[in-house]
């Protein structure tokens, strides 16, 4: 029930981006939903090696650079999921900032569920 629940968030979240950050468009509920997931799968299987892989360039930048990976993803994604646009890497970088905190305030609510 949890994991459907974080995918339903993940694709209203995907929904909310692509209205309030210029350059990010998604077509409709159903392109967030398959977006949502093949970004789930991204970071799941492909995202970690690229961490690995980039760990120097992380460690010097203090961990800012987990950003840049977390937009190449969402790059990725929108050239796998039909429906899914970015203009550029700026929309791509604000898109997973957006991402990333949505994600924080979801998962606490999420835990805070769970606990009671």
């Amino acid at each position: 029930m949890t994991l459907i629940l974080r995918w339903v968030l993940n694709a209203l979240a995907l929904l909310i981006a692509a209205n309030l950050i210029p350059g990010f468009e998604v077509a409709s509920f159903y392109a967030a939903l398959i977006a949502a997931l093949v970004l789930g799968f991204m970071n799941a299987l492909v995202r970690p090696l690229i961490l690995l892989l980039t760990l120097p360039v992380t460690v010097l930048t203090l961990g800012l650079f987990v950003f840049v990976v977390n937009a190449l993803m969402l790059w990725l994604v929108s050239t796998i999921v039909k429906g899914v646009t970015l203009d550029g890497f700026g929309a791509a970088l604000l898109t997973s900032l957006f991402l990333w905190a949505f994600g924080m305030v979801t998962n606490w609510f999420v835990r805070q569920t769970q606990e009671k």
